[in-house]
């Protein structure tokens, strides 16, 4: 590290000791750390182990997994930062339904330290609502999400480029066999991608259908690479 960054960051530390502390949202106590203080952050449930590349399950050798061999998706990298587990679900589940909107700038954080900084897509887009679940909402959290990761990371957003044609059932309200077929045609592309490389934005990977689903309007619109990038990684014990 040069003596110039390191000078930087110092500075930048004595700075933050000078910021006003918030009351950490997971514990209350004050913190200078951001949302959740230092000692909350080092206990949420980061995917640190060893996982499959394309759908981000841990398995002992971190090597394609037999499900993605045997039935590959559309998408062929996830790069995931959290097991979706207590207590970063609450924090999930209080950005999406308790319109706690500052937690999209928090995770969005988390998740460009994981990005692939030398693999960087063509464009970035979000898991898109259907109007009449955005209009109930009032945001679309997927959306909040990848517009800071465009925008500190400088890529391109393409925020209109897919749309939810289908008003269907939550995913998490039914078993894991029917996600599938519940998001079957669920989503339109209306731009040319021929050639791109895409990265599909969400807050939640579980059985990954919503996700293969919106890979293959992307797919049949010409995309070529297409990597998805989540908060958090659902486990199948969980």
């Amino acid at each position: 590290m040069s003596i110039l960054r390191n000078y930087f960051l110092n500075t930048r530390s004595k700075i933050e000791l000078y910021l006003p502390a918030q009351p950490c949202v997971l514990c209350g106590s004050m913190s200078h750390d951001g949302l959740w203080c230092g000692a909350c952050d080092a206990a949420l449930p980061y995917l640190d182990e060893l996982h499959c590349p394309v759908c981000a399950l841990p398995n002992p050798t971190g090597e394609v997994c037999g499900h993605c061999l045997t039935h590959p998706p559309l998408f062929t990298h996830t790069t995931a930062v959290f097991s979706y587990a207590f207590p970063l679900d609450k924090l999930i589940q209080g950005l999406k339904y308790g319109e706690q909107l500052a937690l999209a700038h928090a995770f969005a954080k988390k998740l460009m330290q994981r990005i692939d900084k030398n693999n960087f897509p063509d464009y970035v887009i979000a898991m898109p609502l259907h109007p009449a679940k955005l209009r109930e909402r009032g945001f679309n959290q997927s959306l909040l999400l990848a517009a800071t990761v465009a925008r500190e990371l400088h890529l391109k957003l393409l925020p209109s480029a897919c749309r939810r044609v289908r008003d269907t059932p939550p995913q998490s309200a039914l078993p894991w066999k029917e996600r599938k077929k519940n998001v079957r045609n669920a989503f339109c592309c209306d731009l040319d991608l021929t050639g791109k490389r895409i990265a599909l934005v969400n807050d939640v990977l579980t059985t990954g259908a919503s996700l293969n689903a919106l890979a293959e309007a992307v797919s049949k619109k010409g995309a070529i690479k297409i990597s998805t990038w989540v908060i958090a990684r659902t486990l199948p014990h969980s």
